[in-house]
């Protein structure tokens, strides 16, 4: 499981990244946009990176991951025990929210390399600002 800085980094692209909104009733069209993660990786480690250890860097791609799973999880329980958490705006919501979520969990899988890389190329160019032991 991704310590605090992969969860604040993973809910937020598992929420801006998306291709489609987290309720989208097509779940065929979830998805990680790379082009937003990229944006997304290169702001936040040009302001984070001299602070980060390479092990929290590490997590930053799976940490995505970890979040869609964990969201798709408590919309489905939500579901399941009445909807008493998340607003919902239709009997169904939150059954769809965990559908979103696990086909954008899936996606991310597929990418994994590749967010990883992005995440490692920005991480590389903006750490020399890191103190000496946090490399």
């Amino acid at each position: 499981m991704p310590g605090l800085v992969g969860h604040d980094f993973g809910d937020a692209i598992r929420f801006a990244s998306n291709f489609v909104e987290e309720d989208c009733k097509d779940a065929d069209k979830a998805g990680v946009n790379l082009n937003i993660y990229w944006a997304f990786a290169e702001g936040f480690l040009k302001e984070t990176a001299a602070t980060l250890t390479e092990n929290e860097v590490d997590t930053l791609g799976v940490s995505c991951f970890s979040l869609a799973c964990e969201l798709a999880t408590r919309f489905l329980d939500d579901y399941i025990t009445g909807d008493k958490y998340f607003k919902i705006k239709y009997p169904d919501h939150n059954l769809v929210r965990a559908r979103c979520q696990i086909a954008l969990a899936k996606d991310m899988l597929v990418k994994m390399d590749a967010m990883n890389a992005i995440v490692r190329d920005c991480w590389m160019r903006y750490r020399s600002s890191a103190p000496e032991n946090n490399r």
